[in-house]
């Protein structure tokens, strides 16, 4: 995949906790993914995007990272990282590995030094502030899991921020020997063949630096968080997305392009999130790629998506967005269309149609190509420190990291030879398994092989524009067009049959297609079908 591929290329993301266990101790593996990555080969995607693997507390399943240049223990070895990325570029893949420079574990060497006192070399490689006169906190800053992004450390008598959990104090970008010692991590990995990196939380690398209170979120204003988080109370205008965030973003484009064809994609959220994304991948001197939530934390209705598109193309200029339906922290896609178990299949194919033909690259979460649901948890099977403080409200995260189902007739879905895994597999998965789907010519496992080949090889979707010429409450139907060809793609994001009529000089294609009859102009569409047609 040369550099101009990044931009409209499919990225297989791997939760390493969930993919393939091979020591037996209910956790996947590097050696889990060496295994298995000749299934992620075939299935025709392009790249793939590793969850952090280095060596963690684990308080956050590794976004709290103790050594960026190390794997945990638990994962293996720093030759299993080698051979992962060897083995990927035998079989055409680019390896991308998560990035998680906006804060570290407090585990990390760096800040136990920095902890240490006030006048170490470290000292200001954190954000350290003293409390206000009456012991409060420097300001009304909240974190996304809970309370005050602030917390009291006797051994300096200062607080510390973190934008996160207590234990991911945030790193302080402001000063150039921190960002020089996170780009050479960059470099470690680089110079080892890495391919490029996912940056997690590349909006807030700088805060404020007069660390300024951020203002109330007046009322029926929307928020990207979940109303259940009081940080869905504020405008976070001081502690992401800040104009200077920009220069760090430059500084990590200049950093990539010492190497060739190597690729920067930001998780970049906000206020706005597709106008935030654009705005970190627009112009040669931004980063490669950038993904909005748009698609991955909201209800998947036509007026969403729609949405989404329209605000897209508004705000992308010469940049290039990475398109997403699923990740490891939201809510499955194919729950997020409906809970009705009588359209399943239907949904999944839908969501597949629609994430691989818009315009740009695409993200595709491991299980996605099954079309896993949503695994209903109880509390006391949750792991996760944000889903247990918003319970029962929020369901998102554990919930989309369950394990992979390779064998149906297999203990846990083959994902492990332990008695126990960290999250158990749901019953429904396994009649999704690996093993049953690849038997079944027509099976979503299938039909994304298909698709993902068709895609390829198309010039429309690889390069065409993308204009909607319908939306509704229930039909979304757009075009990809390059020069005189086009393609047509209408979905029915509904549980009701509905009716099109389609005036272009176009054919169903009933190999990419599902619920779909063609009567000359009249389309009709089963609830959840979804209809590629291409010009005659």
């Amino acid at each position: 995949m040369s550099q101009t591929p990044w931009y409209h290329g499919v990225i297989y993301q791997i939760y390493p906790r969930s993919f393939y266990d091979t020591t037996g101790n209910g956790v996947g593996d590097l050696r889990g993914i060496l295994e298995k990555l000749p299934y992620i080969a075939s299935l025709g995607v392009d790249a793939v995007w590793i969850s952090p693997f280095f060596k963690s507390p684990m308080k956050d399943f590794g976004y709290d990272v103790s050594d960026y240049c190390a794997p945990d223990p638990l994962f293996g070895t720093l030759d299993d990282v080698q051979a992962v990325i060897d083995r990927a570029h035998e079989l055409g893949l680019k390896i991308m590995f998560d990035m998680v420079w906006a804060h570290t574990s407090d585990h990390h060497q760096w800040f136990v030094e920095s902890r240490s006192n006030k006048n170490n070399d470290k000292s200001d490689w954190y954000i350290w502030r003293d409390a206000k006169p009456d012991g409060t906190a420097p300001n009304n800053w909240l974190s996304y899991f809970g309370g005050p992004a602030w917390t009291w450390d006797s051994r300096r008598e200062q607080y510390y921020l973190h934008q996160f959990l207590t234990s991911q104090p945030q790193l302080n970008f402001w000063n150039t020997d921190v960002k020089n010692a996170a780009f050479d991590t960059a470099r470690f990995w680089l110079d080892r063949g890495v391919d490029g990196f996912r940056l997690d939380v590349a909006h807030a690398y700088l805060v404020d630096k007069d660390l300024r209170d951020n203002p109330a979120r007046t009322s029926g204003a929307t928020s990207d968080i979940p109303s259940s988080n009081p940080m869905s109370r504020q405008v976070r205008l001081y502690n992401a997305n800040i104009s200077e965030n920009m220069n760090i973003i430059r500084d990590i484009r200049v950093l990539m392009n010492e190497y060739d064809n190597r690729c920067a994609l930001a998780e970049a959220g906000g206020e706005d999130s597709e106008a935030v994304a654009a705005s970190y991948a627009n112009g040669t001197d931004k980063l490669h790629l950038a993904y909005s939530f748009g698609l991955v934390g909201s209800p998947m209705t036509a007026p969403v998506v729609c949405n989404v598109i329209e605000k897209i193309e508004s705000v992308i200029d010469q940049g290039r967005i990475c398109n997403a339906t699923s990740n490891h922290d939201f809510k499955r896609a194919v729950s997020r269309y409906t809970d009705n178990d009588i359209h399943h299949d239907a949904v999944a194919r839908l969501n597949m149609a629609l994430g691989l033909t818009l315009r740009g690259s695409y993200c595709l979460y491991q299980g996605e190509e099954l079309g896993l649901p949503q695994a209903a948890l109880s509390f006391d099977q949750l792991q996760d420190p944000y889903d247990k403080m918003l319970y029962p409200l929020h369901v998102g995260r554990d919930g989309c990291r369950t394990p992979m189902v390779w064998n149906h007739d297999k203990p846990h879905g083959g994902f492990t030879s332990s008695s126990a895994p960290w999250l158990p597999v749901p019953d429904a998965h396994r009649a999704r398994a690996v093993d049953l789907q690849e038997t079944q010519k027509n099976s979503t496992l299938n039909t994304y092989r298909h698709f993902l080949n068709f895609r390829k090889n198309s010039d429309i979707l690889l390069s065409g524009s993308i204009n909607i010429i319908h939306a509704d409450d229930n039909m979304l139907v757009y075009e990809r067009a390059l020069d005189s060809k086009k393609i047509i793609c209408a979905f029915n994001i509904s549980d009701k049959e509905n009716l099109y009529i389609l005036n272009d000089d176009v054919i169903l294609r009933d190999d990419l297609s599902h619920g779909v009859t063609q009567d000359g102009t009249n389309i009709a569409f089963a609830p959840y079908g979804a209809g590629i047609f291409e010009s005659i």
